[in-house]
């Protein structure tokens, strides 16, 4: 595969997981809104890691390694946001992660030129 190929297929990962990373970084993301407030933020997750799952695939032109590459990073981005002042990582949100990265998957396999 050509040098630039792969910078194509794999720059557009690297930029989305560092959206991620920046988001898990902000101390609070809370809006006062109560329920809506957590329905909000489980659709955010599941949004993120849809969008991220479509470019693994993308990437790596296979579901199964773009899944458990997805999930992988769901796993860490919870680790990492059990040490950012005002969060905490839950294995809830890691599920609520895995359906947006089977939501991903379908949808850039159903879409995908």
């Amino acid at each position: 595969m050509a040098r630039s190929r792969v910078v194509s297929l794999w720059i557009p990962v690297v930029l989305w997981a560092g959206v991620i990373f920046a988001l898990s970084s902000i101390p609070s993301l809370g809006t006062g809104l109560g329920t809506w407030d957590y329905v909000l933020r489980k659709c955010a997750h599941m949004t993120e890691y849809a969008i991220l799952a479509a470019l693994l695939y993308r990437a790596f032109g296979r579901q199964v390694p773009a899944f458990f590459a997805a999930l992988a990073y769901a796993a860490s981005d919870e680790l990492h946001q059990h040490f950012v002042h005002g969060r905490h990582g839950t294995p809830v949100d890691v599920g609520f992660d895995a359906v947006g990265i089977l939501a991903g998957l379908l949808v850039w396999e159903r879409a995908r030129p």
